[in-house]
């Protein structure tokens, strides 16, 4: 069964105190499965449990070995690559006049354009 390491992060030598690491056993069975499967509010056939319990072991599985590797000095990800938002700053700009824009309207009454009446009271 693989171990679930955490560290608490209110206990980082910042506070003072030393950082304390929980470890617990994880076990995927059956109700677990089931469990999850009712807070997801997901119909889980009987007969695809089996397959579901293994595949949720071999992901724990998975995240258990990269628990083994050695991250000391390793910063965290943010994102996955050195990639940022290229949108432009606003600017603002002149527009069309009211007069320019009641030109190209099929239907203006000088101030609006008109359109049919679309909502019933």
């Amino acid at each position: 069964m693989p171990l679930i390491v955490s560290l608490d992060l209110l206990t980082k030598a910042a506070w003072g105190l030393k950082a304390l690491v929980y470890i617990c056993v994880m076990q995927v069975d059956q109700s677990l499965v089931t469990h999850l499967a009712h807070l997801s509010r997901l119909n889980v056939a009987p007969e695809k449990m089996d397959q579901l319990v293994s595949d949720m072991q071999d992901l724990v599985g998975f995240v258990e070995k990269l628990n083994e590797l050695d991250t000391t000095g390793t910063a965290p990800l943010m994102h996955m690559g050195n990639t940022f938002n290229v949108l432009r700053s606003d600017v603002i700009e002149g527009s069309i006049s009211r007069e320019d824009a009641l030109q190209n309207a099929p239907d203006q009454n000088g101030t609006f354009i008109t359109v049919p009446k679309v909502i019933q009271k």
